[in-house]
């Protein structure tokens, strides 16, 4: 199946931190998204593509979870993005800060609220088109 046009494939890693001095390549996700001209995430093509926005997330020493890129209501400016490994589960989302706001190029950084509450701060490595 083809991916519809403005689909990228962006991978974060794991940026600086306490624990990580040097960041890590071995911590981070891959997400398959729609960014708009401006490279922001396009809230309208995710509508039309929702099945098609994934997420893969890799953590060394963990089992690597995938799911899905899902846009909500609710959070700061009325809406979120959050990372869904199980639909039947709301304790598994892992949330974006402002994901929304972000331009997403190389070198920029993202933060994401994992699983247990703990806020991580993450590079863009990589922004490729979807073949």
């Amino acid at each position: 199946m083809a991916m519809p046009d403005g689909f990228k494939r962006i991978t974060l890693h794991l940026a600086r931190s306490r624990e990580f001095p040097q960041g890590s390549a071995r911590h981070g996700y891959e997400i398959v998204a729609p960014l708009d001209a401006a490279n922001h995430l396009d809230v309208e093509a995710w509508r039309k593509n929702r099945e098609a926005c994934r997420v893969r997330r890799f953590w060394a020493g963990e089992r690597t979870e995938l799911g899905h890129l899902v846009h909500r209501a609710g959070g700061k400016g009325g809406s979120t993005w959050v990372f869904d490994y199980d639909a039947a589960a709301a304790d598994d989302d892992e949330a974006g800060f402002r994901l929304g706001d972000h331009v997403w190029v190389p070198g920029e950084y993202v933060s994401i609220r994992d699983d247990e509450g703990e806020m991580h701060t993450f590079r863009v490595v990589t922004v490729d088109q979807v073949a």
